[in-house]
């Protein structure tokens, strides 16, 4: 969810930064050019340690709070009846009458995050070289989080978590009637995901590089096989019962990736509640550890981002990003804590169009809780914060 980002003074200085380019033959850098004007300098110091401690406490509590819910709502119960599992593997929630509108959501899932990974998290900073458009920035964490994404891609077409395709999936579906679509499914997760990786590190330091470029089209041509040719595949096999791959996609994919959130939101906010009691380096680093452990499976679970996590607000609850650095300021100096929750129905700010003032509000909520928050409040410059 792209959101404008607003910079106040106060906690937040200005300094410049030295960002490199890959293609270093151009003697301008539109990357530099910008991002040395803004890049951001703050530091944690005993001026402000409660009020950071504080708000690294009550951004992971809601993070525990968010991701409990979701694994709850996906395994236990969903606004008063059964489990989404259930609905899921029923068709009896949201719209789905059979086995195959449930793979088409499958398969709807994976091309938006190849879209979005492609065209947005690299896409648009490299477009407009504004390195704050950078998702994960503050941790340098950028390659790995687009990475999972396309994992998120893998999981739900082989059927696991491992790696190994499995007999109840999307792929030995299609392996049994197209081996060659298949492969090229299978190819192009493995291009896109090699192609990320392979962009310098950090992605903020080298948005101008042509890896950067090679990458957003190996996910557009992810994107236009899933798209095209996948969905076609299975409009073409419409009366397929799809029910063993649901099954293995739900059980053994989708519930153990939000235990694994659940478990890893919990050790963040315990590792957070430490850090607050006592602070220190070693403590901030044990967070930085914490944080990016439960960052994983929350990226490797975007391919299958509808039901409860699209509903409730979860997604940008947890992952609103650019953020509001002016909000967050404010937020230290008053301790406000009320203005990061909301309440009533989720309703999301639309793209066009007049906004709702609830819709206004729960955004500015979003805007300033969530993983980047807390990212913020514990990296510097890709590492664990010190104290000053």
């Amino acid at each position: 969810m792209k959101k404008r980002v607003l910079i106040a003074a106060g906690l937040i200085a200005f300094s410049a930064a030295t960002i490199t380019s890959c293609d270093k033959d151009k003697e301008e850098d539109k990357t530099a050019q910008i991002v040395d004007s803004v890049a951001i300098d703050a530091e944690y110091t005993a001026a402000y340690a409660k009020q950071w401690g504080n708000y690294m406490r009550t951004v992971a509590t809601l993070l525990k709070t968010d991701s409990d819910n979701l694994y709850d709502y996906w395994n236990t119960a969903y606004d008063g009846g059964d489990s989404y599992a259930k609905r899921f593997l029923s068709y009896t929630g949201a719209g789905f009458k059979s086995s195959t509108d449930c793979v088409e959501q499958i398969i709807d899932g994976c091309v938006d995050i190849a879209n979005e990974v492609g065209d947005s998290k690299i896409g648009g900073p490299v477009e407009s070289g504004d390195v704050l458009q950078v998702e994960s920035w503050f941790s340098w964490h950028s390659r790995v989080d687009y990475t999972n994404n396309i994992t998120s891609i893998k999981n739900a077409y082989y059927g696991s978590l491992d790696g190994v395709v499995n007999a109840n999936s999307i792929s030995k579906v299609v392996n049994s009637k197209n081996a060659e679509l298949d492969a090229k499914v299978i190819a192009a997760i493995k291009t896109a995901q090699d192609a990320i990786m392979s962009i310098p590190q950090p992605f903020r330091n080298n948005l101008s590089c042509q890896e950067a470029k090679t990458a957003i089209e190996a996910c557009a041509e992810l994107h236009d096989i899933l798209e095209k040719d996948l969905k076609a595949f299975v409009e073409a096999n419409s009366d397929y019962n799809w029910d063993a791959v649901l099954s293995q996609y739900v059980n053994n994919v989708v519930l153990p990736t939000y235990k694994s959130l659940k478990d890893n939101n919990t050790a963040l906010y315990n590792a957070v509640v430490e850090f607050q009691k006592s602070p220190s380096n070693n403590g901030f680093q044990k967070c930085a550890d914490a944080w990016l452990a439960a960052r994983t499976p929350w990226e490797s679970s975007e391919a299958f981002l509808f039901g409860p996590v699209a509903d409730k607000g979860l997604d940008p609850n947890m992952d609103s990003w650019p953020l509001d650095l002016s909000g967050i300021v404010k937020i230290f100096n008053t301790q406000s804590w009320s203005e990061l929750e909301w309440s009533g129905d989720y309703e999301e700010v639309p793209e066009e169009g007049e906004a709702t003032k609830h819709a206004k509000d729960i955004e500015s909520a979003q805007n300033l809780r969530g993983f980047h928050t807390l990212e913020y409040l514990i990296f510097k410059d890709g590492k664990a914060r010190t104290i000053h």
